[in-house]
């Protein structure tokens, strides 16, 4: 007989019962020492959202001074292309999710001199689509995690009105399903992945009384399993 597939994680009672905050802040303090390691390695592709990821986590526990600023900020430099974007990693093509990261820890640490602020307002520019969509390089693929990344991006930069906000805004309402989530594209599956970055593309731009709130708030309430976890779509682990 073919089982019930599982949906839900089972926590053991000897689980920690708070955060352990020393132990997360060492492993990533620590984390890209070695160089040559596997899983450091393997990560190259998105080492710049990757760094994000663990200064922020770094500076809500009061730990930042223990990350290397000067290193991170050359590794930033080094990253932007003739065309304003930024890449994940040295050698890698230039990405809007990258783009975005990288303005977000330049931020963090008060640092934006480090990079060409203007040339990377002109590679959102060039990425906008007529339908008000946004690729997220210059190979075209169209999602509307793309469009919260360049309206997060120019925010951060005050520099929201180099795009066509009126049209980027209609797309991403044209993604809005039955159900009040989002999709990554008009017609596409409502995932909380892509609601999270529709729902905060309209906020930064002041549109967010366009969401069907009491729908879309039951549709995430929903995503909630009995472990207490939350997965991003109906029957999903």
């Amino acid at each position: 007989l073919q089982g019930t597939p599982q949906k839900d994680v089972i926590i053991k009672p000897d689980a920690p019962s708070t955060l352990l905050s020393e132990k997360h802040a060492d492993y990533i303090a620590s984390y890209g020492t070695k160089k040559d390691d596997y899983e450091y390695c393997m990560s190259e592709y998105l080492r710049m959202s990757g760094v994000y990821w663990g200064l922020t986590a770094m500076d809500l526990m009061g730990q930042l001074h223990r990350m290397n600023k000067e290193e991170i900020l050359s590794f930033i430099k080094s990253c932007q292309h003739e065309c304003g974007g930024i890449s994940a990693s040295i050698g890698h093509d230039p990405h809007l999710l990258y783009t975005l990261s990288a303005v977000q820890i330049l931020i963090l640490y008060d640092s934006l001199h480090v990079v060409d602020v203007n040339k990377i307002v002109e590679y959102i520019q060039s990425l906008q689509k007529e339908d008000g969509s946004f690729a997220g390089d210059e190979w075209g693929e169209i999602d509307t995690r793309f469009s919260f990344c360049a309206a997060a991006t120019l925010a951060l930069l005050g520099k929201l009105d180099a795009i066509d906000v009126g049209k980027a805004v209609e797309f991403v309402l044209s993604c809005m399903n039955f159900d009040g989530g989002f999709g990554c594209r008009p017609g596409s599956e409502s995932h909380a992945g892509q609601i999270y970055c529709c729902t905060g593309f309209l906020a930064i731009t002041d549109q967010l009384h366009q969401v069907n709130v009491d729908l879309l708030g039951w549709w995430l309430c929903e995503r909630q399993l009995p472990s207490g976890g939350l997965n991003g779509r109906p029957e999903k682990v």
